[in-house]
Parts: structure tokens; sequence; C-alpha cells
């Protein structure tokens, strides 16, 4: 029977595809740097950021220090456009998602979240409109470990206090989550709400698992498993 909902936060929750994109391309030109360069650098240090061993406004100080065009403006700058960006985007929530969220609260449902983030989006998550929802967040910039690391999943059912049987997971289905989740005995589900064709979106439809067109739907697959 299930006892607790867990979600994914990016392409589930909130989209990142609905407002004007502040990604690397934009941050490279901001800082006055060939795209290409930028990108190397920044993918370079993806590790370190999503688990949490270095801030975002860290390593674009050193990519800016690198390139020989460091400025705490420059900085100051790219940052802010970072978490205004990564705060627009939860005004452009599935209108459903908030009525989800609210019926499994009045139904009794635990409700977790498991999302790969950086510093920024860690802030901006716990100051949003969503987080007073959830009864455990497991954010890899927090936890130092990220999807699709089973123990990310078991330490979130842990703060839950819920076995992997009673979990449905509920993702888009990057970083492998919607596997992992399914390895180690939950009930995965993609949410294929906010999928589009022809962004840079993580994954597409995956016929492997139960694709929920609608974030309500959730609620039947509750019924029915």
């Amino acid at each position: 029977m299930i006892k607790a909902v867990i979600f994914d936060m990016y392409e589930t929750l909130i989209t990142l595809f609905e407002s004007p994109a502040y990604f690397s391309t934009q941050m490279a030109e901001d800082a006055g740097i060939q795209e290409e360069d930028f990108k190397r650098s920044w993918r370079m240090t993806e590790e370190d950021r999503t688990t949490g061993l270095v801030t975002v406004d860290a390593v674009i100080a050193d990519i800016l220090k690198v390139n020989n065009c460091f400025t705490v403006e420059k900085v100051k700058n790219i940052m802010e456009k970072r978490i205004r960006y990564k705060r627009e985007v939860f005004e452009h929530m599935h209108p459903e998602i908030i009525p989800l969220l609210e019926t499994l609260k009045s139904q009794g449902y635990k409700i977790g979240l498991i999302s790969n983030c950086h510093s920024e989006e860690a802030m901006v998550i716990k100051q949003s409109i969503l987080f007073p929802y959830f009864d455990a967040v497991c954010l890899s910039y927090d936890e130092g470990i990220k999807k699709p690391d089973h123990r990310i999943f078991e330490k979130c059912m842990e703060k839950l206090c819920v076995d992997a049987a009673d979990c449905l997971y509920v993702g888009d289905g990057g970083s492998r989550e919607l596997e992992t989740a399914g390895e180690i005995g939950m009930h995965p589900v993609q949410a294929v709400w906010y999928l589009k064709e022809g962004t840079t979106q993580p994954t597409g439809r995956m016929s492997d698992f139960t694709n929920i067109e609608n974030p309500l739907g959730v609620i039947e697959i509750i019924l029915q498993t």
C-alpha cells in the first residue's frame, strides 16, 4: 500500500523550459567569454557543484579569473540573473501541481523530494511555495550525494520512515532516477506533463515506465497500486 509519494523537482514539479533561459550560453555572454571555453570549464565542475563541494558563485569567479576577466560586479550580475531565473520557473508550474500536493496532504500521504541541484537552486527551493508541502527533502547539494546513487533515495525514505515498497516515485526520468527507484523496490512512474519536443530536456517518454499525462493522474496511480 502506498504511504508516501517522492517527487523529483525539475521537469516534474517545475520546469526550466517555460521561462527565458539563463544557462551556460547566457552566462558566457555576460562573462564576456567564448561560449565553448565557458562551457568546458562549467562542465568540469558539474559533480562538485551538484554534491555541495563548491558553490556556483565560486565556480563563476574561478572561470572569470582563468579567462582574465574577473570582476566582483560580473559575478554579482551573473548570480543575480541565475537566481532570478530559478525563482521565475516557480511562476510557470502546471496548474495541477498545488492541487496534487494539497490532495496528497489531505489524504494523509507523506511527501518527499529528491533533487539534484546546485547552491543557488537549493536556496531557491527552500524559499519556494512548494517547500512547506514536503515532509522530507533530500537535495544533492546538501546531502553530498546525487541521483542515481541509491543512498539519496534511501536517505529520503529514512526521513519519511517508510519502506521502498510503500513509496511511489514520480520523476521525468533524468539521471536514471526511475531505474534506481525500481531497483530499490519503489514504484516508479514517469511524469510527462512538461515534456516538449525540440527542447534540451534530459529525457523523452520512456516506454518501460507508466507515463502520467497530468499531475492529478498521480492520485489515480496510487489507487491502482
